[in-house]
């Protein structure tokens, strides 16, 4: 009966099932390791440069020992995001502190050639309406990014009081008085009724632990702290002193993916060393039409980021406003197809038929992925060792018409390292299968930290009532409210991915939590109040919750080749990326909190 499914959705299929799988666990196999995260290097110490800011100096200031209402540490979408909200509730005693010289978060680090987003702008970026905003091309690049959240924190003021190229050391309540002191590297110590950490979920720089790393001669450097001085050119491109240079690069993840073409157009030599290869579809990127924006009306922008996350959540909609890839790829893979073979078929599929149906549209869909790779890569071996060997949502996809091309250039040579990385690093470049590879500069496109502390992450720790240590109550995994508070740690509160739900659009989920932890500190100030804290019983309430739900995808994910999505192969890390979060999808997750609000009870929560 599933072969009828199949047949009546997908057609005669054209692959053997089996053997793909059989396939799909090899090429798993050979990139399982033993020591999971731990193969990533803290960058500190003799490894700090890897995150000063190349971008701004430190503008000379005196130390801060005042009391301000609120602290947002993080000037990224999240603190931005809660910075509005909070303006718009009528909190006017507001201090961002953040360790880059802007605005900008992630956009303000990753200024890399060719950084875009790879969600589409009009539901990316947010508070387009707000602002009356509408951004340039169908998916923005990262200067008109970093220009919009600049335009926000003029917008709401929140240049007012700020606190850049600033970093928290400390955060310790302070019982008697009520008050977070906030200690920082400018010799700050200052009080704050609230603190809210908007920290954002990728924003440490990791390297990998390659034997020798420190031992290269040449010029290195990050993705997320990119050299113009030395490659030249800016975040459009033209990287001319690279023409002279033997260029090598380690990763092929989403930054690699968009900095690889600008490397290959400029290098004189580039060299790609690659662990596992990416999958990559068309991305179609254009201008915005002028005419289609005169049409939008008031809402547009909340409609479109809803219909595009039901969509991408397996829901149905009446129309895809989007129409990209990712609508795309979620049309096929989830209940949508379900529910076309149900309606083909005169009756419900059962679980079994869905979960067959599924598994054999995503087969399909990635040998689609892999085709387009032979279609476009005219050397036979550089084709195969570029085919993602693995299921569509075991790493983000990715989407660009320029990638795949750059490996035409006759002065681009991939590496293909056969699952294992890159053997160690030397004083002349990077060997791999004993082969040295000698360069005159080598970038690490190796992401951000994923899977280890959140305090690591953070950058400091937190000690809450009774000397208590956020570090030792997270040890063996987050306990929260819905993710943004924790008992023993009254007004504070956490923005990112700390037992919320996962989203493809991540500021839509921001934008979410900014409304909810707003709307909370106003009703403390409604009620004549000035503390609140997640009791015992929800914050235990809310951790069943997260374990019930979270162990819907732990069989898919110990399928996939390792990456961040699964702890690098780990499953039992408690602080995963997707074993500490809510696993019922961002539907059921902000219904959850809208019904929250709405009951007006405040369960969960102690206030005063």
């Amino acid at each position: 009966m599933q072969e009828d499914v199949i047949k009546l959705t997908l057609g005669e299929l054209d692959f053997d099932p089996d053997e793909l799988k059989a396939k799909y666990l090899a090429e798993r196999d050979k990139r399982l390791r033993d020591d999971g995260n731990e193969q990533y290097i803290e960058v500190q110490g003799d490894f700090s440069d890897y995150v000063d800011d190349p971008y701004e100096k430190k503008v000379a200031r005196e130390p801060l020992n005042d009391t301000v209402e609120v602290v947002i540490i993080g000037g990224g979408f999240g603190g931005l995001l809660l910075g509005g909200r909070l303006r718009e509730q009528g909190f006017t005693d507001i201090r961002v502190i953040e360790k880059g010289g802007d605005f900008g978060g992630t956009w303000y680090w990753n200024r890399y050639p060719g950084a875009m987003c790879d969600v589409e702008s009009y539901c990316y970026l947010p508070m387009l309406e707000e602002l009356d905003y509408i951004p340039k091309n169908k998916y923005s690049f990262a200067p008109e990014i970093m220009a919009h959240t600049q335009n926000i924190a003029k917008h709401y003021d929140l240049y007012n009081n700020a606190c850049m190229s600033t970093e928290v050391t400390d955060l310790t309540w302070d019982e008697k008085e009520e008050y977070w002191i906030v200690s920082t590297n400018r010799g700050d110590r200052m009080r704050a009724r609230y603190v809210a950490m908007a920290n954002g979920p990728l924003n440490r720089p990791k390297l990998p632990g390659i034997p020798g790393i420190d031992s290269f001669k040449g010029h290195t450097f990050h993705t997320s702290r990119w050299d113009y001085d030395y490659t030249g050119g800016d975040a459009s491109g033209g990287l001319e002193k690279l023409k002279d240079k033997k260029v090598g690069i380690i990763g092929t993840g989403a930054t690699g993916v968009q900095c690889i073409p600008h490397l290959g157009e400029w290098s004189g030599e580039l060299k790609v060393f690659q662990r596992t290869p990416s999958s990559v579809d068309v991305r179609n990127n254009r201008e915005t039409d002028p005419e289609w924006a005169e049409t939008l009306h008031s809402g547009w922008q909340y409609e479109r980021m809803d219909n595009f996350n039901v969509l991408v959540s397996g829901g149905d909609q009446d129309q895809d406003l989007v129409q990209d890839g990712w609508t795309d790829i979620f049309r096929n893979l989830t209940g949508i197809a379900a529910k076309e073979a149900s309606r083909k078929l005169g009756r419900r599929l059962t679980s079994a038929e869905k979960g067959k149906l599924m598994k054999m549209a995503d087969y399909k869909k990635m040998n689609g992925v892999r085709d387009r790779v032979d279609e476009i890569i005219e050397d036979e071996v550089t084709a195969e060792a570029l085919k993602p060997w693995y299921r569509q949502f075991c790493k983000r996809p990715c989407f660009h018409d320029e990638y795949l091309p750059t490996y035409n250039r006759p002065n681009v040579h991939l590496i293909d390292t056969q699952g294992k990385g890159v053997e160690r690093v030397t004083e002349k470049g990077v060997v791999v299968d004993g082969v040295e590879h000698e360069l005159d500069c080598l970038i690490f496109a190796t992401g951000f930290e994923v899977g280890t502390s959140y305090t690591r992450r953070a950058g400091y720790d937190v000690t809450g009532k009774e000397g208590k240590k956020l570090s030792d109550k997270w040890e063996d995994g987050l306990k929260t409210l819905h993710g943004f508070t924790t008992n023993g740690f009254p007004n504070c509160f956490f923005l990112g991915f700390t037992q919320g739900a996962v989203t493809v659009n991540v500021p839509h989920a921001l934008n979410e939590q900014a409304k909810h932890i707003s709307h909370l500190l106003a009703e403390v100030r409604t009620r004549g109040e000035h503390t609140v804290e997640a009791t015992p019983e929800g914050e235990q309430g809310w951790l069943d919750e997260v374990k019930r739900t979270s162990r819907f995808g732990e069989r898919f994910r110990a399928e996939c080749t390792p990456g961040y999505y699964n702890n690098e192969g780990k499953q039992a890390n408690p602080n995963g990326f997707f074993t500490s979060g809510y696993g019922g999808g961002p539907i059921k997750f902000f219904r959850i909190l809208e019904q929250w609000r709405e009951n007006g009870t405040f369960d969960g929560v102690k206030i005063g």
